[in-house]
């Protein structure tokens, strides 16, 4: 079989995500009404107490924590911290469900080449930090080559494409 070079291990795509929480059902509460995730079956064979959901092409595994009372809570909101991104239709109305939700968030912007990418930041119940943006607009410039796509998923797929089309 021959070695890919720009995909060493043929991956296709992000399955999941798995993420400990102290309550699985505030935790599924969260990433179903606030975020648009459904519910889908899990294994039955699993000894622990969990939840999966999906959606936007990606799964959330919920895995309840051994020791939920002990389990670290972040409550400051730093942009710089891990999280996961979703981009959005309308950064507008996400603002707009935020505050109507009460949820706290933080707002921050990056600008490259005259492109405003606007960001907001706000943390799950257990304190696992969202980001949405509008970030479709930045494009995803290779550091070799010079092909320039926006960074959507469609975009994605051709740009992959036309990856595997040279390295042929």
């Amino acid at each position: 079989m021959k070695e890919s070079v720009g995909n060493p291990l043929h991956l296709k795509s992000v399955n999941h995500i798995s993420l400990i929480c102290a309550s699985v059902e505030e935790s599924m509460n969260f990433y179903q009404n606030v975020l648009g995730f459904f519910p889908i079956r899990r294994p039955g064979s699993f000894n622990f107490d969990g939840a999966w959901l999906f959606g936007y092409g990606i799964g959330i595994h919920l895995l309840r924590a051994e020791d939920p009372e002990n389990l670290p809570r972040k409550t400051e909101i730093n942009p710089k911290d891990s999280h996961i991104s979703f981009q959005c239709e309308s950064m507008g109305a996400v603002e707009k469900k935020l505050k109507e939700m009460d949820i706290d968030y933080v707002r921050a912007m990056v600008e490259e080449g005259g492109i405003q990418v606007d960001q907001l930041f706000f943390h799950d119940p257990d304190g696992f930090m969202i980001e949405i943006c509008n970030c479709d607009s930045l494009p995803v410039v290779p550091l070799a080559g010079e092909m320039v796509r926006s960074c959507s998923r469609v975009n994605l797929q051709m740009m992959q494409q036309q990856i595997q089309v040279v390295q042929q």
